[in-house]
């Protein structure tokens, strides 16, 4: 063989050997990535099967139990839980990068410390829930509806304060990829659910109390069953930590990535709450918020799938900037945003081609089986786009740059998707379509402002900041155990 063609087949060789090299990297970031995000999808969807079941039962006792237990979780989401469940995400920055930097302590410290100032930040929302009746009336809801969403939503108080614990305790397992037990206590808490909503609302006749009742001794016993295996599990030990007055020191790390991680999940979530509000000033309003309720039930199923992807970028993510690790960061979103791609290409063709059939899952009348059929394409875009900026926020939440997402979000959805809703839906007459119509646009530019970001981002720059954000906190060492 000739010396020009030894050297091109050792050439070939070391350019297989190469793409074998990579693909070994990239298929073992996506089992990682995967066996992240499976889990997480049966959790958010036993925590939403949680509050969505007692309604469904409600809706057996008349119509008033059931519109009065919608409007009193509608302003329950955007008022508490969702506060709450944004307030929490603080956890997937400072947890996540403090275990990827082996500060195994400070993983139980911030923990610690977010329990406090989340169960402490249940208290005003607990005073503004007690007047929820008012709140109703005042922004031109029925009055008897809404004295009956006020006394659901007494009820739910006692349900606030385990699901901050329990949003807490979640992080501190997930950006350690402790998610089995997160799973198992989830999805036992659920099936002792079901039982017990149905005891309480029908054998003891409680209504509306015993739905509200049963949501807050579900979470009360997922709290437990999780708390016992942090507790005792050797798998915790690392990070399990004594309270210390270190605890009370963190209130400035985790306020300075809570408030702009609420910001950015609560401008989002109330957007897509205001444009159903929208569809009842239209024309026939409860044909409108029917079919707009109907789109909004598919698409926040849906982004329970896209959300577990966000979860495990934001974990892998964190835990390799706080490791120091830039590229390995940048191949974990790289590895996310493939498996998210492959996914809503695969939902959203399923849904386009079941559109004629799709509106029957939800209801038997013609017109609003026509109208979701109208819908389909719009809702169609709208996977696509929630499913980009569901990663995109969850790479924001692991490399601690939510300040830069809630300015995203802001403008994405109140700058440019609710005025364009606003001018397609009443102004030109495209009544609920056009409001829809709104909301892809503003999953449109959020999506596109978000990937630049991230495409642009300096990770070798990012890995730095996490590091010195880590190593700069007070050693465990000095901790002083309070017990």
């Amino acid at each position: 063989m000739e010396p020009e063609q030894v050297l091109l087949v050792h050439e070939n060789e070391g350019t297989r050997s190469d793409l074998a090299a990579k693909w070994e990297v990239f298929s073992g970031e996506l089992y990682k990535v995967s066996w992240l995000a499976g889990p997480i999808v049966v959790v958010s969807m036993s925590q939403y099967m949680v509050r969505a079941v007692p309604m469904m039962m409600l809706g057996h006792l008349g119509e008033l139990a059931l519109s009065s237990a919608a409007i009193a979780t509608s302003l329950s989401n955007v008022t508490g839980y969702s506060l709450i469940f944004g307030m929490a995400s603080a956890l997937e920055t400072l947890c996540g990068q403090a275990y990827g930097a082996k500060q195994y302590q400070k993983v139980g410290t911030f923990t610690y410390g977010a329990m406090i100032w989340l169960f402490l930040a249940c208290i005003p929302v607990s005073v503004l829930w007690i007047y929820a009746d008012k709140l109703l009336i005042l922004i031109g809801q029925d009055p008897v509806i809404s004295g009956e969403a006020g006394k659901y939503s007494i009820w739910l108080i006692p349900s606030l304060f385990p699901y901050a614990i329990l949003q807490s305790l979640f992080r501190y397992l997930q950006t350690q990829s402790l998610l089995l037990p997160m799973l198992f206590s989830t999805v036992a808490s659920l099936c002792v659910h079901l039982p017990l909503s149905w005891a309480l609302i029908f054998k003891l006749k409680l209504g509306s109390a015993g739905a509200a009742l049963s949501i807050g001794l579900s979470y009360w016993l997922n709290v437990i069953m999780v708390g016992l295996y942090v507790k005792y599990s050797s798998s915790c030990n690392k990070t399990r930590t004594s309270f210390s007055k270190d605890v009370f020191l963190t209130i400035h790390e985790f306020f300075q990535f809570a408030i702009p991680s609420a910001v950015m999940i609560c401008l989002e979530w109330w957007t897509f709450e205001i444009v159903i509000l929208c569809g009842g000033l239209l024309p026939n309003p409860e044909l409108e918020t029917s079919v707009l309720s109907i789109c909004l039930t598919i698409i926040s199923m849906h982004y329970l799938i896209q959300y577990a992807f966000g979860a495990a970028a934001s974990t892998r993510v964190s835990n390799e900037l706080g490791a120091g690790k830039a590229q390995a960061a940048q191949l974990a979103v790289y590895t996310v945003l493939v498996l998210s791609i492959v996914e809503f290409v695969i939902t959203s063709t399923v849904i386009f081609c079941c559109r004629y059939i799709l509106g029957y899952a939800f209801s038997n009348e013609k017109g609003i089986v026509n109208y979701v059929k109208e819908m389909t394409p719009f809702l169609c875009f709208s996977i696509v786009f929630d499913s980009l900026q569901a990663v995109f926020s969850g790479v924001a939440r692991g490399s601690g740059w939510q300040h830069i997402g809630a300015y995203v979000n802001l403008g994405a959805y109140y700058l440019v998707g609710i005025p364009v809703a606003l001018l397609l839906g009443f102004a030109l007459r495209l009544k609920g379509e056009g409001l829809w119509s709104g909301l892809v646009a503003g999953a449109t530019v959020q999506s596109v402002a978000l990937s630049l970001i991230t495409g642009l981002s300096n990770w070798e720059k990012q890995a730095r900041e996490a590091r010195e954000r880590i190593f700069a906190e007070k050693s465990p060492a000095e901790n002083q155990a309070i017990w």
